[in-house]
């Protein structure tokens, strides 16, 4: 019985395979990386990358605090002309609309008249403005020459109508000048703040290049954001010269409009006057 065992155990152990000496156990494989962690690597490789070459991310904000104390003051002096030029906008729409408005209502209603006194009766009772104030300059022209006698005489009737023509005539100088107030200071800003701001930047890029010479250093990262900050100047004097010229060519061309209707108005008027001249004299 023991032989037997024996003969069964020695059969079992030559039915398994034999290992090879000095083979290896076999490896486990390796779980996959997941996404996450492949990303991570992914961002550590290009910071380290960056940080190599030298590269950095500079902000518009960052490049305007970093500016010298030449190129912020031109900064700031451009912003303040295009600050000021917007409010101008503004103002000048208020005003303008204002204006035509005033001299439509007061046309429509002076054309409603058939001699002066009609004319004056209708006048009277609307608001002040500046079309008002030349009809006042012509019709104390106009009660002048009635006080010395000489409206009805057909002698004096070229003078008077210089006159009247005259006192308009000054009284819609002063309105035009006051619907054109800071026309100058628009044009000045619109012809000045480019070379403004060109000279913020060749200031900037002077500093640029010194930097570059102080370091020993040509490397675009490193002088880039100088050289990008001094190119903001330029960047604002444009931002204010280009608003300022859009505003004052809109400002002008309400004038003139403006301008024309006053002169038919006192071509109205002296028409108005004539008229009723011819009237008197028979």
């Amino acid at each position: 019985m023991t032989l037997m065992n024996s003969l069964l155990t020695f059969a079992q152990q030559a039915a398994a395979p034999a290992a090879e000496p000095g083979a290896a156990p076999e490896a486990t494989p390796a779980a996959a990386p997941s996404a996450e962690e492949l990303a991570s690597a992914k961002e550590r490789g290009a910071a380290a990358a960056a940080e190599a070459s030298g590269q950095q991310d500079v902000s518009m904000i960052e490049l305007f605090v970093h500016l010298n104390g030449v190129e912020m003051g031109v900064m700031i002096i451009l912003g303040l002309c295009a600050v000021y030029a917007v409010a101008l906008l503004f103002e000048k729409i208020y005003v303008m609309r204002k204006a035509s408005s005033q001299t439509k209502n007061f046309l429509a209603a002076f054309r409603k008249a058939n001699s002066v006194e009609e004319a004056e009766a209708i006048v009277r009772k609307m608001p002040n403005s500046g079309i008002k104030s030349m009809f006042d300059a012509g019709m104390a022209e106009v009660r002048r020459t009635q006080d010395l006698g000489l409206y009805t005489m057909r002698d004096a009737r070229d003078h008077t109508m210089q006159r009247v023509q005259s006192a308009m005539a000054t009284r819609q100088n002063e309105h035009l000048d006051d619907l054109g107030s800071s026309m100058t200071f628009l044009a000045s800003i619109g012809a000045n703040a480019p070379f403004i701001g060109l000279f913020g930047t060749v200031w900037g890029i002077m500093v640029a290049f010194v930097g570059i010479a102080k370091t020993q250093t040509t490397s675009l990262a490193v002088v880039a954001p100088g050289i990008a900050g001094a190119l903001l100047a330029t960047a604002a004097g444009l931002a204010a010269a280009i608003p300022a010229v859009l505003i004052y060519n809109f400002a002008a061309k309400q004038i003139s409009k403006q301008a024309t209707k006053l002169d038919d108005f006192a071509a109205e008027f002296i028409a108005l006057v004539s008229r009723d001249m011819d009237r008197r004299a028979g």
